[in-house]
């Protein structure tokens, strides 16, 4: 069950991967970092725009996994496919980073979906235990 746990410090790990390519993108543009940060979005590559969606859509997919995977830790879920399910979304969270900067919009989507079925799992597994 300790799979839970690390999958959910991998997966807010992940969360910043994409934003190591915006700072890169910034520090190639030169920025003023402290009165306007947000105010050169609009002139960063397209690389780096994708790059910052990637990173907000992280957080917006961490809150959901984040808590099925504790409902799984808690409940006591101790399968095999809970542990596939932890594991792959963590990987399918990592491949939608790469995929999103990269302009892979059929991959990235995919990736996507990999990632709410890895929670969605971890949902339904947890009520099962949780209700037997």
């Amino acid at each position: 069950m300790i799979i839970f746990l690390y999958s959910i410090a991998a997966a807010a790990t992940l969360i910043y991967v994409p934003f190591l390519v915006v700072a890169y993108a910034r520090v190639r543009i030169g920025y003023e970092m402290f009165s306007t940060p947000r105010a050169m979005f609009d002139k960063l590559p397209p690389y780096a725009q994708r790059a910052t969606w990637a990173h907000q859509n992280a957080f917006e997919a961490f809150m959901i996994f984040v808590a099925a995977a504790f409902m799984a830790y808690v409940t006591g879920v101790n399968s095999f496919t809970a542990q596939v399910a932890a594991i792959a979304f963590v990987v399918a969270r990592l491949l939608y980073s790469i995929f999103y900067i990269l302009n892979i919009p059929l991959l990235r989507s995919l990736m996507f979906g990999i990632g709410i079925l890895s929670s969605s799992t971890l949902i339904i597994l947890s009520i099962i235990q949780a209700t037997s």
